[in-house]
């Protein structure tokens, strides 16, 4: 299987905890501008190949808390396992 490629942004944010020790995060794949001068835009780019994806986890890493924001921008990559 080659490699694939998705971009996503941060929908959403949920912190659980006072203070927070979990939070559980809900991407979504990107789309629209801002464009070039020829219409065009990385997100878009993305989009065509990738038009609808959601990924959601839950983050219980003290290192990754606080870490993703809302509207932020990811590269997910697939690569297949090893058996």
């Amino acid at each position: 299987m080659p490699k694939m490629r998705a971009k996503l942004q941060v929908l959403s944010v949920q912190k659980y905890g006072d203070p927070p020790t979990s939070e559980s995060l809900s991407m979504s794949a990107v789309t629209s501008s801002p464009y070039d001068k020829d219409g065009n835009s990385e997100d878009n780019t993305y989009a065509k190949y990738t038009p609808s994806a959601t990924f959601s986890a839950s983050i219980n890493n003290p290192a990754l808390l606080g870490q993703f924001q809302v509207g932020d921008k990811y590269y997910l990559d697939f690569t297949k396992a090893d058996e």
